[in-house]
């Protein structure tokens, strides 16, 4: 029932970095999806994220099952609200929006679901969501009603996370938002990567294989890339070879934290 989550911490442990390729089914354009899926196939992606900030269009289910007639790389929910539900996927991050103060997003919403996803056969991890500011208001901000953390803020950021740890939280998602004008900061990463013992997933606004490096080389377990790939698949190779390039290296020692 964790087999997801048990291969993440596994990863941590090992140093091994991972790649997702997150798909907004509003997004979705039918020629740019059967090429994205091919492209992932083919560059070993390790999960896609399903989701977004609206998904409006019913077409979830559809995804989801054109995904697994084609693959059998993990599907992840990743629920911009508490409507974006399937038992067609994998598992299911379920989010608290832990760097806001919107009581909804931390616990009023996942009251909702909860009945749901207790009957449901989707593994449920739960996820300390982070929001960093982008350099620009991005639709999650507005959604969710909530400020991002300043990039520059480290010690406010690292203490969010260490506070979702801290709550029994099994993963730290920090994104800038879809269509970030700035990327969070390795700094950012490092530091909070630094201080919390449970893997560190890192989105938004990533669009350089050389910044997907730098991310994992500053402690993201995980690099989700969305809105570029949307703009140019090709790039999904590019991305994943750096990602995983950082799995070649030899892991260096470090002391217990």
């Amino acid at each position: 029932m964790n087999q997801i989550y048990e291969s993440l911490v596994a990863a941590k442990e090992k140093g091994q970095k991972k790649f997702a390729v997150l798909i907004d089914p509003d997004k979705l354009r039918l020629n740019n999806f059967e090429r994205t899926i091919d492209l992932a196939i083919s560059a070993n992606v390790d999960y896609f994220f399903i989701g977004g900030s609206l998904v409006v269009n019913n077409m979830l289910d559809d995804v989801l099952k054109n995904i697994r007639d084609k693959c059998q790389i993990p599907m992840i929910l990743f629920p911009g609200n508490s409507f974006q539900l399937s038992y067609k996927a994998d598992a299911l991050l379920f989010l608290s929006l832990i760097s806001g103060r919107n009581a909804d997003l931390l616990i009023g919403k996942h009251v909702v679901t909860a009945p749901f996803l207790k009957l449901s056969p989707l593994e449920i991890i739960s996820t300390g969501y982070m929001l960093i500011d982008g350099g620009k208001p991005t639709t999650v901000q507005y959604m969710s009603n909530t400020t991002p953390i300043p990039s520059n803020k480290e010690d406010i950021a690292l203490c969010t996370a260490l506070a979702g740890e801290l709550l029994g939280l099994k993963l730290i998602y920090m994104d800038a938002g879809s269509g970030a004008i700035n990327p969070i900061p390795e700094q950012m990463i490092e530091t909070v990567s630094g201080g919390i013992n449970i893997p560190l997933i890192v989105g938004g606004g990533i669009k350089t294989p050389e910044k997907a490096f730098a991310n994992v080389s500053a402690g993201a377990d995980v690099v989700v890339v969305g809105d570029a790939l949307e703009k140019d698949p090709v790039l999904m190779s590019e991305l994943a070879a750096a990602i995983h390039q950082k799995n070649m290296e030899p892991k260096k020692s470090s002391f217990p934290k």
